[in-house]
Order: structure tokens, then C-alpha cells, then sequence
């Protein structure tokens, strides 16, 4: 794989921890800008709402920029969001910058995610986006429990300023080693894109169908990450300590899924998605049954993790391949499938806590939403798109 692939990945390590390291420095912030720490969870979902909506629409913004001038645009106004965001007194101006970040990260994965397929041949996309989301998986294994570590010892700032302080390498890797035309573009890189044949694309069936299923198992996998940290310690029994366990498990398990899945996603989709996709359905239900089970709990934990990014992955490829005649949108398109999933995923989830099953909840709305992918997949001529 071409090393600016590496350098990308870099900066979707440092986006990915901003994106999932609040969940550790509530209380600290909270207090620290005199709200509820109810209120200062609103800086997720607000973050995760900016991903949705910015992917497109950035992307349409800046799809006549040349890619390497729109990518070191996006890192360097994401760094600044992180360096105003430490300094801040006042939590309006907080949410303000998350809001910008969030438009950045979006803008930049849209932009990452098309540059990255036209850095190698058109077959191996999926292998290229593996390399691209691997910067994801990092960040959950060494990036937020990292974050959580530096925010306990120095306060929340720190934090705030660490992830600002690895944008820059990310940025000077993006303006050194990204060539100014990719080898293998299809398009001219900055010359006039016309946005109405792109935004067509988003009437085929198979790109909507596909779209639909990513956002469903992404659903599923963020639905149960985001609440994995009650089951461990309610359902298991087991003491906080093992909660950072857990979290570096799931994000170790998706490093090897998604892997796993770059290899074999360019040629063999639907292998991937008919082999994974029924285990990962099967393990959600039994993490449900039997959580109270630590060492059990622990091993499913990094096996889900490593089927939800092998199949979540290779279904976030197929979408690159479905839009391929839209090269300054199909990016946007992937972010905004994936997003779409690790938003509705966790506020579906959200809701299962009050009622009987408790803190497993979120673990059988996690089996129901990939029940309803695989009945699509049946139910719709869906397969012919994984094939």
C-alpha cells in the first residue's frame, strides 16, 4: 500500500480519539464549565450530527479544491477547533468548536476516503479503505484510553491540546507525501466537478441498498460500544478497572477484522459478508446471554469487534464501488452511511437501558439491527451488490 495512505491513517487516529475520548472527561469538564455532565454529553451526539451532515455537504464545497489543499485544510482547521476548545471558559464556545471539528473530520473523511481509492489500482479499494480505517481501530485501542489517562492526570485540556498536537504531523505527512495528482485518479483532482450527475448517483437502488446496510451494522457495532462500559461492570460483576479492557479488546478485535477484511473485500465481498455477517448475528445474542460471564464476555467482546469491522468495513467499501461515478461524492457518501449508523446505533440503544433486559439492552438492539440486515439482504435483491 502506498505509504500517504499511512500518513491519512494518521490523521483518522487523531480525529478518531477527539470522536470517542469525551466519554472519559465528562465529569472533569462538566465541572470544570459548571454545567450537568448531562449537558456536556450533548457535545457527542452534536459531534456525531456535524459528521452526518458535514460529509456531503463540505465534501460538494470542496470538491473543486485540489485534494492535498482540501485534506491540509481540514487537519489544520480541526487542530485549530482542539487548541481554541482547551483554552475556552464557556461551554457555548465549547459546543461551538465541536461543531467545527466535527465539519473538519467529516470534510476530511470524505475527502480521505476517494483519495484513498485513487491511490491504488481501482481493484483494491477495500483494501485501501482497511489501511484508511485502521486509524479508527487505533484510536480505540491506545487513543481514547490514552486520552482518558492524560485528562485524569493533567485535567481535560490536556487532552484537548494533545489531539491538536497530533494533527500536525498528520498535516506536515499530508503536504509532504500526498503527491498533488494521485497515480491512479480518475478524475481531474480539482478541476471543475459538476455536482448534479454525483448527487444522481444517490438514486440507484444499489448505492442506497448498500448504503442502508453499512448503516445498519454500524449501527449495531456503535450501539453496543458506546454501552459496553454497564455490561462489563452491572451485567459481569467485574470492577471499573476492566472497563478500558474491554473498550482496548473491542478496538483490537476491530484492528484485526477490518485487516482481515482489506484483503479479501476487493475480490471476495460477498464471501466476507455471508461468512462474517451470520457469526456476527449469532454473536450478539450470545454476548446478551451470557455477559454474566466474565471470561466469556471478554473473548466476545474482541471476536464482535473484530466481525463488526470486517463486515462494517466491507459493506463501507462496496459503497466507494457502487458510487464510482461520483469521484468528488462517493467519499461523502461512505461517511455519511457510516455516520448515519454510529449515531441512530447508540440512540436506539440508549433507550433499551430502562427497560427489562437493563445493560444488556443495547447488546440485543445490537442483534436486532444485523437481524434486519441479513432480512434485507434476503428479502432484496441485495446480494448481487455484495457479490
Amino acid at each position: 500500500m502506498p505509504f500517504p495512505l499511512y500518513l491519512l491513517a494518521l490523521a483518522v487516529f487523531a480525529m478518531g480519539t477527539s470522536e470517542f475520548m469525551l466519554a472519559g472527561l465528562l465529569p472533569d469538564l462538566a465541572a470544570s464549565l459548571d454545567v450537568s455532565v448531562a449537558t456536556a454529553g450533548t457535545l457527542t451526539p452534536a459531534f456525531a450530527l456535524g459528521m452526518i451532515v458535514g460529509a456531503p455537504l463540505v465534501a460538494a464545497l470542496a470538491r473543486n479544491w485540489p485534494r492535498r489543499t482540501a485534506l491540509l485544510g481540514f487537519v489544520l482547521a480541526f487542530a485549530a477547533s482542539h487548541a481554541v476548545g482547551a483554552v475556552v471558559t464557556n461551554f457555548a464556545l465549547l459546543f461551538a468548536t465541536r461543531v467545527v471539528a466535527a465539519l473538519a473530520n467529516a470534510g476530511f473523511l470524505a475527502v480521505a476516503l476517494t483519495t484513498a481509492a485513487t491511490l491504488v489500482p481501482s481493484d483494491k479499494k477495500g483494501r485501501a479503505l482497511a489501511v484508511l480505517l485502521s486509524g479508527t481501530t487505533v484510536a480505540t485501542i491506545a487513543g481514547v484510553p490514552g486520552g482518558s489517562v492524560l485528562g485524569a492526570l493533567l485535567g481535560w485540556r490536556a487532552t484537548f491540546w494533545a489531539v491538536a498536537a497530533l494533527c500536525l504531523p498528520a498535516a506536515v505527512g499530508v503536504l509532504v507525501g500526498l503527491p498533488a495528482r494521485p497515480e491512479h485518479a480518475e478524475d481531474g483532482d480539482g478541476a471543475a466537478a459538476d455536482l448534479g450527475p454525483e448527487l444522481a448517483q444517490l438514486g440507484k437502488p444499489r448505492l442506497l441498498q448498500v448504503m442502508l446496510l453499512a448503516a445498519l451494522v454500524n449501527a449495531a457495532t456503535f450501539g453496543s460500544f458506546t454501552f459496553l462500559a454497564p455490561v462489563v461492570t452491572d451485567s459481569a460483576g467485574l470492577d471499573s478497572r476492566w472497563v478500558p479492557v474491554a473498550l482496548m479488546l473491542f478496538g483490537a478485535g476491530s484492528f484485526v477484522g477490518v485487516t482481515l477484511a482489506g484483503r479479501l473485500s476487493d475480490q471476495r465481498p460477498g464471501q466476507v459478508v455471508a461468512t462474517a455477517g451470520p457469526a456476527l448475528l449469532v454473536g450478539w445474542f450470545a454476548l446478551a446471554l451470557l455477559a454474566e460471564r466474565p471470561v466469556v464476555l471478554l473473548t466476545l467482546v474482541f471476536v464482535q469487534g473484530a466481525l463488526s469491522f470486517a463486515v462494517g468495513s466491507t459493506l463501507i467499501a462496496r459503497v466507494l464501488y457502487e458510487s464510482a461515478a461520483a469521484p468528488t461524492m462517493a467519499g461523502a457518501y461512505a461517511t455519511s452511511a457510516l455516520n448515519v449508523g454510529a449515531t441512530a446505533g447508540p440512540l436506539l440503544a440508549a433507550t433499551t437501558l430502562g427497560g427489562a433486559a437493563g445493560a444488556l439492552g443495547p447488546l440485543w438492539t445490537s442483534g436486532g439491527l444485523v437481524l434486519v440486515a441479513a432480512l434485507l439482504v434476503v428479502a432484496l435483491p441485495l446480494r448481487a451488490v455484495i457479490a
